[in-house]
């Protein structure tokens, strides 16, 4: 890690996706197939389900509760190992809580204010949502810095969040004279870290646009994949070279990256391989390449939700062991701060 405070700490990775349902190839290729790629001796992963995030607005419990399941499916089915990693849903692990009231009294109103997720969130209701859509990017930060975690996977819509949480842990560590927590440092690497629509290049896609279209689902079959793809918004002009070349095409250099990051490739060499042809002949392989990644991952998602005992087993497991790393660090937080507790 480039901080210098963050020697002292072990390396471990944190990261998080809301249940939310719906989950898409943007999810796949901007997280989930970023998180497994992560796993390894190099740091330690911890991955979660941000169900508390989940109800900063009303959710029908029933749904949510379904959605949480799908998501950690999606996690496993995507390569994500809960025995390599640490995989679990935020709200069985209550230091996530505690740590976020301990940040409520670091954190400023005015940096809440200032995220941008909750103005365009709130829009002109801002007097009206609740507390919690104010206050989450504290519950963010409790999250990453329960764990003391060195490193986060973050798309770019997420580094504003991410600026915060830095900044709770530098105040924090500043106004007690300690080093406890470090500063968090974003991972923002892949070619399709932002995956955008396939009906406008100039927006992500997101399973809240109108049109499925212009998304490809995690529970698509292969035939509607390679029908979206077939219809996915270009331009008549042939590929060039490199990407320098589609400075100015949003829809052709979002399906270059989509390809790209398929395949573990860069654009240029995708670009290489099928420099002056058209969108006729290079959609057809872009099909190929994502129903060959994404078929199987249908397969298991089905296949784990098809047994949910075994999620919540998995889950319930996952947050024994995120409460064993979890608790010491809270308990370690209160002491700094000059609470009492109960010792055993």
């Amino acid at each position: 890690m480039s901080d210098p405070i963050n020697a002292q700490f072990r390396p471990r990775i944190f990261s998080g996706i809301q249940p939310s349902g719906g989950l898409t190839l943007g999810n796949y290729l901007g997280a989930l197939k970023r998180f497994a790629a992560l796993q390894g001796p190099d740091a330690q992963t911890i991955y979660c389900i941000v169900d508390l995030h989940a109800i900063t607005v009303w959710q029908d419990p029933q749904i949510l509760l379904s959605r949480t399941r799908e998501a950690a499916a999606a996690f496993m089915a995507s390569g994500v190992d809960p025995a390599q990693s640490i995989l679990f849903n935020q709200s069985q692990v209550s230091a996530h809580a505690e740590m976020a009231w301990l940040f409520n009294t670091v954190a400023r109103v005015g940096w809440m204010y200032r995220m941008t997720q909750f103005k365009d969130k709130a829009g002109k209701n801002a007097e009206n949502v609740s507390l919690g859509l104010l206050a989450y990017p504290a519950l963010m930060a409790a999250d990453i810095l329960t764990y003391q975690a060195t490193a986060v996977p973050v798309g770019e819509d997420q580094k504003q969040h991410l600026e915060l949480t830095r900044d709770i842990a530098a105040k924090f560590n500043h106004d007690y004279g300690v080093t406890h927590f470090p500063i968090t440092e974003p991972l923002i690497e892949g070619v399709a870290t932002k995956v955008m629509s396939l009906r406008d290049g100039s927006k992500k896609m997101s399973k809240s646009d109108p049109s499925d279209a212009s998304r490809i689902n995690l529970t698509d079959d292969a035939d509607t994949i390679a029908q979206k793809i077939r219809k996915a918004r270009t331009d008549a002009d042939p590929l060039p070279g490199q990407m320098d070349g589609l400075k100015d095409r949003p829809e052709a250099r979002n399906l270059i990256n989509i390809y790209a990051a398929l395949t573990d490739e860069t654009p240029d060499q995708v670009l290489a391989r099928f420099e002056g042809q058209g969108f006729g002949a290079f959609k057809p392989a872009l099909a190929e390449v994502a129903v060959e990644a994404l078929s199987p991952i249908t397969r298991r998602m089905s296949e784990y939700m098809a047994d949910p005992a075994q999620i919540d087993a998995i889950l319930a497991d996952g947050s024994d062991r995120a409460a064993a790393v979890a608790m010491p660090i809270l308990e370690r937080t209160k002491d700094i701060m000059g609470l009492l507790r109960t010792r055993s």
